[in-house]
């Protein structure tokens, strides 16, 4: 559980009044059979998930998904893991800055650029297209045991 910090002003557009309800659903449909009872709640800038997750790569996903909102500005998560995994490490979250692209990201987080589409794959719920990322835009980086299991 956490509360995590978005940019407020960046993000996919939603309907005003229809936060929560839009991104209940972005998240449903991005992770279908890995998130059970799902209940979000929007208030002025916060998103409160509350529900059950498969995984902890399944958590993080759905943090981003509601983040990467325009007019959010904090996640304050509350979902319950299903299957309890060890993790060793907290995730590590990445701010797109301005010039960017998934193999410059993939340089600097891993030292070789080739090792962008493991970016996209981590990220292709909050990602659509490895070609239009955006300032701002909030990804996961995952550690390279999850890559290469």
């Amino acid at each position: 559980m956490g509360i995590f910090s978005f940019l407020k002003n960046i993000g996919k557009k939603v309907g005003l009044g229809r936060e929560a309800e839009e991104i209940k659903q972005d998240i449903v449909e991005s992770l279908g059979d890995s998130v059970e009872g799902l209940v979000v709640g929007f208030d002025d800038g916060t998103v409160t998930l509350t529900g059950t997750v498969d995984s902890p790569a399944a958590r993080e996903k759905a943090v981003l998904l509601a983040g990467n909102v325009e007019g959010v500005e904090k996640v304050e998560e509350r979902l319950t893991v299903r299957v309890v995994v060890e993790v060793l490490e907290e995730p590590v979250f990445y701010t797109i800055q301005r010039g960017d692209s998934l193999s410059k990201i993939a340089k600097k987080q891993y030292g070789d650029a080739m090792r962008w589409p493991a970016l996209f794959e981590a990220n292709r719920e909050v990602i659509k297209d490895p070609n239009l990322i955006y300032p701002g835009q909030q990804i996961r980086i995952p550690r390279l045991e999850e890559m290469n299991a």
